[in-house]
């Protein structure tokens, strides 16, 4: 497939010492380069993949920069396309110049996701390749990198080409019997059948189970930390963090709006929540904050209640009961009974309490170690394909769907065409996901969300 020459610029870095990137994408791109580099004979007969050192000039023969050249020849590039990639010094001006001169000379620059895109319309990869490449540039732990380097790598487009494979066998042996329906003929035999929908939709399910793990990892965990005013909800954040990010004080009601922080454990991502202390509130805004106290608990995937050790046990155990009643019931619970250092800790509410002294940091590591326990509990043991993207989950469930469709169906003695439809559909759906079958409202949805430049 073929485009009009296409420009981006990339700074790697800024300062000292940076470099930018320029980059050419189209059969014109060896003829739009040629055009400001000084040294044309050299850079036109330099091989694919050679670095070469050029000057660029502008219309009137004024020195741009001195940069490296590198030539991609199609295929054999990112987009598939003929590529040139300029390396120059790491200056907006400079960068400026550059893209100035090489759209006067007819290339035009890129849009977000333009190079991406092109790479899938080329066939250099799916399109559940693709996204991975931004979920790659987002990546901000060492699991959600892992995780998007295995898409990048293919390993969910593996899983769907299975699954599409064994669903084209289901419809060739009932589009068969189609072929011969006026003789009663039936190819498929409806138990061995039943069992490859059960097979296909099981499948389909861990996948979409695993995207409870895959989102987690994707975005990042939130840990709402909730509790009383003065339960230590602010010193603990800071001790999770190791450093003063909440202001802590024996005033009530210091925190009147929620504090959020990132931090990595273990490779995963958490999303750190400090909340107003839920109480009645004093006054308007303390009021505010409270609410978006509960607004928190809903959202949040763990919540950590901190209690009081030196205030009475029945009374902890009405804010334990009070809590349970408002968390969703996917959210994680744990318990923290915090001040340990100033009395004994009354900690007996199950395996997911702990006691604690966030002052002096006392199990701060051990209650850290059980949000990394839980995120681990959600990584599906049956399957190493992780599902991170909505728009695959809503695939894969139209395709289960269908799934369970299609074998009610054969149970109540449907007419094989009925069936037919049903798995066609489903298949559709899974080729959705790989982009084997697309839309262009659906492309120009998906490479939108691209930074410039990829």
């Amino acid at each position: 497939m073929t485009f009009g020459t296409t420009i981006c610029a990339i700074s790697t870095a800024s300062g000292t010492g940076a470099i930018g990137i320029v980059r050419i994408s189209g059969a014109d791109s060896y003829a739009v380069a040629e055009k400001i580099v000084g040294n044309k004979s050299a850079f036109l007969n330099a091989e694919p993949r050679q670095m070469l050192f050029a000057n660029l000039l502008d219309e009137q023969g004024n020195l741009l920069d001195e940069v490296m050249v590198a030539k991609f020849a199609a295929p054999a590039s990112f987009t598939g396309e003929d590529m040139v990639e300029i390396y120059c010094h790491g200056s907006d001006y400079i960068e400026q110049r550059i893209l100035a001169c090489l759209t006067r000379n007819g290339a035009v620059l890129a849009h977000p996701g333009e190079f991406t895109q092109r790479a899938f319309l080329n066939g250099k990869m799916d399109l559940s390749q693709s996204e991975a490449v931004a979920d790659l540039i987002s990546s901000s732990s060492a699991e959600s990198h892992r995780v998007a380097m295995s898409q990048l790598k293919g390993q969910v487009s593996s899983k769907i080409a299975e699954l599409r494979g064994k669903m084209l066998e289901l419809t060739s042996l009932l589009e068969l019997e189609l072929d011969f329906s006026e003789e009663d003929v039936e190819f498929a035999d409806r138990t061995k059948l039943v069992a490859l929908i059960d097979e296909v939709c099981a499948e389909t399910e861990k996948l979409i189970r695993s995207f409870e793990y895959g989102n987690a990892v994707k975005s990042g965990v939130p840990v709402a930390i909730v509790g009383e005013p003065n339960a230590g909800k602010s010193t603990l954040l800071n001790a999770i963090l190791h450093e003063d990010r909440a202001i802590v004080s024996s005033v009530a009601g210091t925190t009147r709006d929620t504090i959020e922080e990132e931090f990595v454990l273990d490779g995963i991502k958490f999303r750190f929540i400090d909340t107003a202390g839920i109480r009645k509130a004093d006054n308007e805004v303390e009021e505010l904050g409270i609410q978006r106290t509960y607004s928190k608990l809903k959202s949040a995937r763990i919540v950590v209640l901190v209690l009081d050790a030196t205030a009475e046990k029945s009374h902890n155990d009405e804010i334990v009961k009070s809590i349970r009643g408002e968390i969703d019931e996917g959210s994680k619970l744990i318990i923290a009974v915090n001040k340990s250092d100033i009395c004994e800790a009354v900690c007996d509410y199950g395996d997911n309490s702990i006691a604690i002294s966030a002052a002096l940091g006392t199990n701060v590591d051990a209650l850290c170690r059980k949000f990394v326990e839980y995120v681990s509990s959600l990584k599906p043991e049956t399957t190493d394909v992780v599902i991170t993207n909505v728009r695959h989950v809503a695939s894969l469930t139209a395709t289960r769907d269908l799934l369970q469709s299609a074998r009610r169906s054969i149970g109540e003695g449907i007419p094989s065409d009925f069936i037919a439809q049903d798995l066609r559909e489903a298949n559709y759906h899974l080729g959705e996901i790989t982009g084997a079958i697309s839309t262009d409202e659906v492309l120009g949805s998906i490479f939108s969300k691209f930074c410039i430049g990829k």
